[in-house]
């Protein structure tokens, strides 16, 4: 019997813009995403270097965009935040034990909770017992490591513990380890159909 939810933030409570991403740092001159600066990204989601460290790192590629045009450019993969979610998350309060963790970074979530407002970030976050972000934890998705620290730090059993998330890399590491999971597919399911799945 599930009794805890642990839930990816993005594309599952907030929308992702990746073409919009894409798009705006070809306008600054960067047609994809290196190798080098996919390892950055990950070390930048582990709290591993500063926020000056990563957007340098962009601009070894593009050395005529500034800081802020490139903090901008990647701010964009941030889309909508659909009230619906959140009213669905606020449902589930109470019946269940919520966290949230996310494979993210600090120019993502202070851009989150600067755009929204401390209402209503105040109102996600208050939702769940914890927040966890990869860069505040220095680990991030799909290492099992994440996964057994917030069974351990809760108390949760993996069987009876269900982790909601669009990548399926991060889905099946979680399942590895006896959780319970739902990949969820962007643009074909939503998290608030969530009771329509055979785990519940």
């Amino acid at each position: 019997m599930i009794n805890a939810i642990i839930f990816d933030f993005g594309d599952i409570f907030i929308n992702l813009n990746k073409d919009s991403c894409n798009n705006e740092f070809k306008k600054l001159g960067l047609l994809s995403l290196d190798d080098a600066l996919l390892v950055k990204n990950d070390l930048f989601e582990k709290g591993k270097i500063t926020e000056k460290e990563f957007i340098q790192s962009f601009q070894t590629f593009i050395p005529n965009a500034s800081f802020d045009e490139i903090k901008s450019a990647w701010n964009t993969i941030l889309g909508e935040f659909p009230l619906y979610r959140l009213e669905f998350l606020q449902m589930l309060t109470g019946k269940y034990r919520l966290f949230l963790l996310s494979n993210t970074d600090s120019i993502h979530i202070d851009f989150f909770e600067n755009k929204y407002g401390p209402s209503f970030t105040k109102d996600f976050y208050q939702c769940f017992e914890r927040v966890y972000f990869s860069f505040e934890m220095g680990m991030r998705k799909p290492d099992e490591a994440i996964y057994t620290y917030v069974l351990k730090q809760n108390d949760l059993t993996a069987r009876n513990t269900l982790f909601i998330d669009d990548k399926k890399a991060n889905t099946d590491s979680a399942k590895a380890l006896g959780i319970q999971v739902w990949n969820l597919q962007v643009g074909q399911e939503d998290v608030v159909d969530l009771f329509e799945k055979e785990v519940f």
